[in-house]
């Protein structure tokens, strides 16, 4: 079921019949999709729908076995991770992933050098270093860690290891952020800080999530897919898809509330 309202320029990222089969199980099986640019898009289903698989194939980690995608009507089917994070999508991954032993500001620094491309950088004097400064406080800023600028990552809370994560994906400047799971195994205070980062992050991005916290989709998102079987079964508003009876059905059947 494709969301055949999507004017075609509008659309950021965009997959047709994508299709994962592994040793003869079908994964993902002929997914349409149409990501609105400047919108937060969430991908839902209940558990085993094929969400991870078809989040890792938009983001090449996985290749399709049949099927295509394009990001701003470039074919990016079989290109690598790498190449479209150069083109500016870029993705975050369940489990936050920082250096502990770094500082803030030293974290989104590397990111910056990274995106530099250059690995020399990683050798050079602390002096050369520092002219990536500027610009990695300013990501820092960005979702809201300044106040803990030079504190080792590894003493921030569980929270802000994630909105330190963001801010490292901001650092390589995407045009499209793709989330997995951005509120896996948080408390709610740092749910309701992550959440408000999402927001504030999506004025000038597009943002595709894949989320278990439905109130958090409900809050945040313009439009949901939601997945079952592999296959998409509803798109739309958060009021649409949540009224539609074969979505209650799937998630009722799964052990959802």
């Amino acid at each position: 079921m494709t969301d055949t309202g999507a004017n075609q320029s509008d659309v950021i990222l965009s997959a047709r019949g994508l299709t994962k089969r592994f040793a003869g199980f079908v994964a993902v099986n002929g997914v349409d999709l149409d990501i609105r640019r400047g919108s937060i898009h969430a991908l839902i289903g209940p558990n085993g729908a094929g969400k991870t698989t078809c989040f890792n194939l938009l983001t090449k980690f996985l290749q399709p076995s049949a099927g295509t995608i394009t990001l701003n009507g470039h074919d990016i089917t079989r290109q690598s991770a790498a190449d479209i994070a150069r083109r500016g999508l870029v993705r975050s991954f369940q489990i936050s992933a920082v250096f502990p032993q770094l500082t803030v500001l030293e974290n989104v620094r590397i990111a910056l050098q990274r995106r530099r491309g250059d690995s020399f950088d990683f050798w050079r004097s602390q002096k050369v270093l520092s002219a990536f400064d500027d610009e990695a406080a300013a990501r820092v800023n960005e979702v809201g860690l300044s106040p803990h600028l030079h504190e080792p990552a590894g003493e921030l809370s569980y929270g802000r290891k994630r909105a330190l994560e963001i801010a490292t994906t901001l650092a390589l400047e995407p045009e499209m952020l793709l989330l997995d799971e951005p509120m896996a195994g948080m408390a709610q205070a740092d749910v309701a800080l992550i959440s408000a980062l999402i927001r504030k992050i999506s004025a000038n991005r597009t943002i595709l999530m894949v989320e278990h916290n439905l109130s958090v989709v409900a809050d945040l998102s313009d439009h949901i897919t939601v997945l079952a079987r592999g296959q998409v079964l509803a798109q739309g508003t958060y009021d649409q898809v949540s009224s539609d009876e074969r979505v209650v059905e799937a998630y009722i059947g799964a052990g959802h509330a």
